[in-house]
């Protein structure tokens, strides 16, 4: 067990989160609220102020770091609390770097899920070479990871300046799997274990409607469409073209991009991409995480190589041109060879873009709970295997254009998404860099109002199960009422960005 003491509990998640890094599923807690006898080691984190001057002491182990530093002039609450934290993480990633130093960072000290959202912060604070040496001196990032932030904030940049006042982002969930994969942690129902699809779909079409409604009284304009799951191609045909079509018709359109999440081919058919053609859908992601046929057996899919390989083909046969296809680095029991033989196999077929995930432990996922039974990539292997992914992309034209970053990442790495230029995923932009707002509906989502001039972003999540979105349906379109309704001194245009 690993115990933190310090003066600002306010921030022991943050300092716990710095710890992960290095110590990855360790149970981490307050000094105050163990047997101090039960403690592996100790981190000890001081932060005294006094008036606008900070001084920190931490130890951990046999060393010891200190630092000290001032606030700005007229520094607000949010400014003071962003520096404050930030002192007591990096006191921390010090100390760990010391006492773990074979330990891989590549991202340095950083743990949010948004890299290229600080690094486009830094660069407003004071330039592309500010924020290229608070990343390198500072955090600690490396110079390939720090020229990745650089880079996907370069192809980004025509996206995000393109956010019209009042436009939004739609999201619709379909939280249910065939089955459920090994390494998956997200709350999703397996299908035919209960009969709570058909009263779901209700629920989600009211929670729709409703949501046009908000649209049409508050004279937003629906900027891109996105459904995901679980794995939306579980529902049938006829299904799709229910819910599909009743989502277009309520709204009027789908904004300049619609993606689906057709993820499993052993949920696709010609019917489906048929349905999801004719309704204008433009994009589709077909997911294999491997081409390898004993992995996907290892890891739960019912499906094989060659399923893929028929359905993308099917794909472009019915004339989808904006394909995304996944691949994972470090399945359970995958070295360098076999990554790079999926990617030699995905290149043979082309996809407009390619998403790299690195493999996260999830403490609710199956894997975690059989851990010792599943060899799994070092942290050179992992990052190599990222590697050969990005060269893949390279190699097809692609280039990336977003990335985020999970607890428990194989190699403390980061998933990217690469795409060939003008294929790019409006969706994935908006909803990483939180430049615009997004209004989802289903269970397991999150809507989200971003305040570009006050440089704020409010969050209102919807019940992660079923059976509790069902419960709480009409109470949820009043929350979100209440959410988006603005009072005529405090309107701002729905774009912009926040800390992280």
């Amino acid at each position: 067990m690993i115990a933190i003491r310090t003066n600002r509990t306010e921030y022991r998640n943050d300092i716990a989160e710095e710890i992960r890094l290095f110590l990855g599923l360790a149970e981490i807690t307050l000094y105050e609220e163990i047997n101090p006898a039960d403690a592996e080691l100790v981190f000890t984190l001081m932060l005294e102020k006094y008036g606008r001057r900070y001084q920190l002491s931490a130890d951990a182990g046999d060393y010891v770091e200190t630092d000290a530093f001032e606030l700005p002039d007229q520094a607000d609450a949010l400014t003071t609390k962003k520096l404050e934290k930030r002192a007591l993480k990096l006191a921390c990633y010090r100390l760990l770097k010391r006492l773990y130093p074979r330990i891989a960072t590549p991202w340095g000290s950083l743990t949010g899920i948004r890299p290229t959202k600080l690094y486009r912060e830094l660069m407003l604070e004071g330039g592309e070479s500010h924020a290229r040496t608070m990343f390198r001196d500072t955090f600690d990032v490396s110079e390939e990871k720090t020229a990745l932030a650089a880079r996907i904030c370069g192809v980004q940049e025509p996206m995000i300046r393109s956010v019209m006042p009042r436009e939004i982002d739609l999201y619709v969930g379909i939280p249910f799997c065939r089955t459920k994969c090994l390494y998956c942690s997200f709350p999703s129902e397996v299908m035919g274990r209960n009969d709570r699809l058909p009263r779901y779909l209700d629920a989600l079409k009211s929670d729709i409607a409703a949501g046009a409604a908000l649209v049409r009284e508050n004279d937003f304009r629906v900027r891109s469409f996105y459904m995901g799951g679980g794995t939306p191609t579980v529902l049938s045909a006829a299904q799709l073209e229910d819910l599909l079509g009743f989502t277009l018709k309520q709204y009027g359109t789908f904004g300049m991009e619609s993606t689906v999440e057709a993820g499993r081919p052993d949920t696709i058919d010609r019917e489906k991409l048929l349905v999801l053609k004719g309704l204008g859908v433009s994009r589709i992601s077909i997911n294999p995480q491997t081409m390898s046929d004993e992995t996907l057996r290892r890891v739960g899919r019912s499906h094989t190589a060659a399923d893929i390989v028929q359905v993308y083909r099917l794909a472009r046969e019915i004339g989808f041109d904006s394909i995304n296809m996944d691949l994972i680095a470090g399945l359970p029991g995958e070295i360098t060879e076999d990554m790079q033989r999926s990617c030699d196999a995905i290149a043979d077929l082309r996809p407009d873009n390619l998403t790299v995930h690195s493999l996260a432990i999830k403490r609710s996922s199956l894997l975690k709970k059989e851990l010792d039974e599943y060899p799994l990539a070092s942290a050179e292997q992992a990052e190599e295997m990222t590697r050969i992914g990005a060269r893949c992309a390279e190699r097809m034209g692609m280039q990336p254009y977003y990335m985020y970053r999970q607890k428990y990442m194989s190699g403390n790495l980061e998933n990217v998404g690469y795409a060939l230029p003008g294929k790019e995923c409006v969706y994935n932009i908006d909803m990483m860099e939180e430049t615009a707002s997004i209004l989802s509906h289903g269970a397991g989502t999150m809507t989200k109002r971003v305040f570009g001039g006050e440089n704020r972003i409010e969050r209102l999540p919807s019940p992660k199960d079923v059976p509790t979105y069902l419960e709480k349906l009409e109470r949820l379109a009043d929350d979100k009422r209440a959410f988006f309704t603005e009072k005529e001194t405090q309107k701002n245009a729905l774009r912009g960005g926040g800390n992280d």
